[in-house]
């Protein structure tokens, strides 16, 4: 459990029994360097972390009075009105101003049209980065507790196969929505839209805990930590959809215009909403995936293309209890937004991050991969689509390839697709085995096929 804050403090009692008791008035200067917003690392902290850096002599209550008097001057308000966001506002902290501009500098869908270009493979860099657009919705079900490995799901979503477990159908629920998101990017949010959103991604899975698609009418819904301690009461059932349309309302108006009194950067808001949705708790369950997945939407519709490539829920697993925390900083604190923000911003930062490498490393890949297929004798005897299966293949060895999915990745017809497949059996560098009626291929061995083309 967190310590909150002080609800109420008497400043200037404070500061008058601070002032009758100090006769160093060096002293004094030393509480009064706690009225800035952040502290001298940066840190916007929140009161449970804030309160243990505090001497003794200053007074916890007192420092944070100051700290909390130069917020509240300094905070962006975001002018929501009538939804669970109406009173919250945002510090524009280093690590949010550090975020936006690489959001803004590395995934647009013009940065990406550029790596496509660099690359030289214009048709196939999508398909070369399939296994990061798996991971948002196979790490996001892995949060809620979905115990599948991430490779029997990339496995599973790959053939295409039935779901065999509930872990599995929570995964391909997941991978629903992010396919839903995208192809709603350029729709308006509504509140159907946000009931269709989980229905798709729920329904099938456990329909009388989820309620697939249908907003809750009791306030039955809690959350819980590990302990069974109730951190997270929801706002009440009554007058829920009415908030969450003025929710929509606030995300459909355009505050792009940088010149505006109301200019919000679109990260800003994609979090917002992400904020918004897990603390509203629409549903009976499933309330995390949908609220993940909007963001995703937010950011889509604003043509951050990359993010489909782009998992951050991968690092929110890894750190669940901080998640959580950065949720009850807001709640606790007068709806301040910037903890949410702030943690969500370092999780986006190390996750592009995570993608630019991820394409860079693609591209010296693919540089080194055409050297090695020339230097051998390999080069001329592959197809272009040979290559491109062969590149994806060795940047993910345990990858499995079927005909169907060759069809729909590169875009050919299925008879092309097995050719492309079965051509690469016959020049030993992949394998292929008969799982029931369909033949699976895969990489084989690095040192079987150097040991084949090198003898």
């Amino acid at each position: 459990m967190i310590k909150r804050p002080p609800a109420e403090l008497d400043i200037p009692g404070l500061w008058k029994k601070a002032w009758e008791s100090l006769d160093d008035k060096n002293e004094m200067l030393k509480i009064l360097s706690y009225a800035v917003p952040v502290d001298e690392k940066g840190r916007y902290l929140p009161f449970d972390e804030f309160r243990h850096r505090v001497p003794q002599s200053v007074g916890v209550n007192l420092a944070w009075a100051y700290v909390k008097e130069s917020r509240r001057s300094s905070r962006n308000s975001l002018d929501v009105t009538g939804s669970s966001l109406e009173k919250s506002s945002y510090f524009s902290t280093s690590i949010l101003q550090k975020t936006k501009t690489l959001v803004d500098q590395s995934t647009t869908t013009a940065a990406l049209e550029w790596a496509n270009r660099k690359v030289g493979e214009e048709q196939n860099i999508s398909y070369m980065l399939e296994d990061l657009f798996e991971e948002e919705a196979i790490s996001s079900s892995q949060l809620e507790g979905a115990a599948t490995t991430t490779l029997i799901a990339k496995e599973m979503i790959k053939r295409k196969r039935e779901p065999r477990s509930i872990d599995e159908r929570m995964i391909i629920g997941n991978f629903k929505m992010m396919q839903f998101v995208w192809d709603k990017r350029s729709f308006p949010l509504t509140t159907d839209l946000i009931r269709e959103l989980h229905f798709i991604g729920v329904a099938g899975i456990d329909d009388e805990k989820y309620a697939p698609g249908t907003f809750r009418l009791a306030d039955n819904v809690v959350v819980e930590d590990r302990d069974g301690n109730i951190v997270h009461q929801p706002p009440p059932a009554a007058g829920l959809e009415d908030r969450l349309q003025s929710l929509c309302d606030w995300m459909n108006t355009d505050h792009d215009e940088i010149e505006s009194q109301s200019y919000i950067h679109s990260l800003v808001k994609a979090i917002c909403i992400h904020f918004a949705v897990g603390y509203e708790h629409p549903f009976s369950d499933g309330n995390g995936r949908v609220a993940r997945a909007l963001f995703y939407w937010f950011m889509f519709k604003k043509d951050y293309g990359a993010f489909r490539y782009i998992s951050i829920s991968n690092l929110l697993k890894d750190a669940a209890t901080q998640y959580g925390k950065s949720y009850l900083y807001t709640e606790t604190d007068e709806m301040d937004m910037t903890y949410f923000i702030d943690y969500q911003c370092s999780v986006i930062m190390r996750a592009v991050s995570a993608f630019k490498a991820h394409c860079q490393k693609t591209v010296e890949n693919i540089a080194s991969f055409n050297t090695w297929l020339f230097n051998s004798g390999i080069y001329g005897k592959l197809s272009e689509k040979q290559k491109v299966v062969f590149q994806v293949a060795k940047g993910s060895p345990n990858t499995i390839f079927t005909a169907r999915y060759i069809e729909e990745k590169l875009s050919c017809s299925y008879n092309t697709a097995a050719t492309v497949l079965n051509g690469l059996v016959d020049l030993n560098l992949f394998d292929k085995q008969k799982d029931g009626k369909e033949w699976i291929y895969s990489l084989r061995d690095k040192q079987d096929i150097q040991k084949n083309w090198i003898s």
